[in-house]
């Protein structure tokens, strides 16, 4: 592994993805830290990393075809490659909708960030991910995606994690050839904005995630971690 790997986390001025951001930083790789709103990121980085060494703050919208695109250009000119994609973004865990009424205009809003958003973002990244001796994708999931333990419950998200986890599981066998390791992540019930007050410190949900980010050459692809260990598709 290099000394100082390259990292983009999407949806990291908050939450989990903010405590990977600095994980990273703290470990001496340089992390662009992105948001919807570049203000956020900016805030984020300066209250992380002051002296504004190791966070890079970048706007992205997963959502808009041309606002990922600009900043895979941006890190191209840049930096010439990317070492680790880590698909944080994610929105609407709706604890109480159900399949049989929910609307689904929010499930299609979902999707549209928690698996169209990702798959863009790795296509529009994959020529600088090619570009890597550490290629790395770490798709944040979480076990209301596992078909194993899945009930009633969040339509919307579960079945929006069931299909990030299953496009983790193609993108493993794709890029495998050009040894890009690809795995998903459910990091736990973690006490955010999303998760709710009560869970696990966002610290721990977060080392799970940097574990697969930073994973040696010969280490899991195409898998459903927590914590570093697989758990039930």
């Amino acid at each position: 592994m290099a000394d100082s790997l390259i990292a983009l986390v999407t949806g990291a001025n908050r939450g989990i993805g903010r405590e990977v951001a600095r994980q990273l930083a703290e470990r001496g790789h340089r992390v662009l830290l992105t948001a919807r709103r570049l203000e956020a990121a900016r805030r984020a980085a300066a209250e992380l990393d002051p002296r504004g060494t190791r966070l890079d703050p970048r706007q992205l919208d997963i959502t808009d075809e041309a606002s990922v695109q600009r900043l895979a250009k941006e890190v191209a000119a840049e930096y010439g490659r990317l070492d680790i994609l880590v698909n944080n973004a994610a929105i609407n865990y709706d604890s109480g909708a159900r399949a049989s009424t929910v609307d689904l205009a929010e499930v299609e809003r979902t999707f549209q960030t928690n698996l169209f958003g990702a798959w863009r973002t790795v296509q529009a990244f994959l020529p600088l991910l090619r570009a890597s001796s550490h290629g790395r994708i770490v798709n944040v999931s979480s076990g209301a995606g596992s078909l194993t333990e899945m009930g009633a419950g969040t339509p919307a998200y579960a079945t929006s994690k069931a299909a990030l986890n299953a496009l983790t599981r193609i993108l493993a066998a794709e890029l495998r050839r050009d040894r890009i390791l690809v795995n998903a992540i459910c990091p736990g019930w973690v006490a955010t904005d999303m998760g709710g007050w009560g869970g696990r410190p966002v610290s721990e949900g977060a080392a799970g995630i940097v574990w697969a980010a930073l994973l040696p050459d010969n280490g899991p692809t195409g898998g459903f971690f927590r914590d570093g260990r697989p758990i039930a598709w």
